[in-house]
């Protein structure tokens, strides 16, 4: 998983309306990207509804906020429009992104070991490094820790 300090690494992935976003279109922007296992299910909604619910106050200072999962970007877009999601989701099948931010690995569940994409947030500052890393995320509430985070 990247570590403070680290340099984002670069993406381009389509977004929930099948447009292409680069890492190259927040250049010299704060931004705040987080990975999250599954489009419309109950942690994955949570989450997303939080960062929903506090998206003024990211963009008041500035910050751009992605979504990132290995779901498709329709799966994104129904996402998206059902709960008014404001930021942008974007679609990483081939999960090359997701392990780049080293959020893909070992997650347990009802005792089994699996491979999978762990719910973590990045917090990118305007150079493009990594200013704030939280491995493990809990869905509620998530965005007030991140906006806190941000000073």
């Amino acid at each position: 998983m990247l570590q403070i300090g680290d340099k984002m690494p670069t993406f381009e992935l389509p977004d929930q309306e099948g447009k292409l976003v680069k890492s190259s279109d927040f250049a010299g922007k704060p931004l705040v990207v987080y990975f999250y296992p599954k489009d419309d299910t109950p942690g994955c909604t949570k989450e997303a509804c939080s960062f929903r619910d506090s998206f003024k106050e990211f963009t008041d200072r500035g910050v751009a906020v992605i979504g990132i999962s290995a779901d498709t970007a329709q799966a994104h877009g129904k996402f998206a429009s059902k709960y008014n999601l404001p930021f942008i989701l974007l679609s990483d099948p081939d999960k090359s992104v997701i392990k780049a931010f080293g959020a893909w690995g070992e997650k347990k569940m009802y005792g089994k070991s699996y491979e999978g994409i762990i719910r973590s947030t990045f917090v990118i500052d305007a150079e493009g490094n990594v200013k704030k890393v939280f491995p493990k995320v809990k869905p509620e509430d998530h965005a007030q820790e991140v906006l806190k985070a941000l000073g």
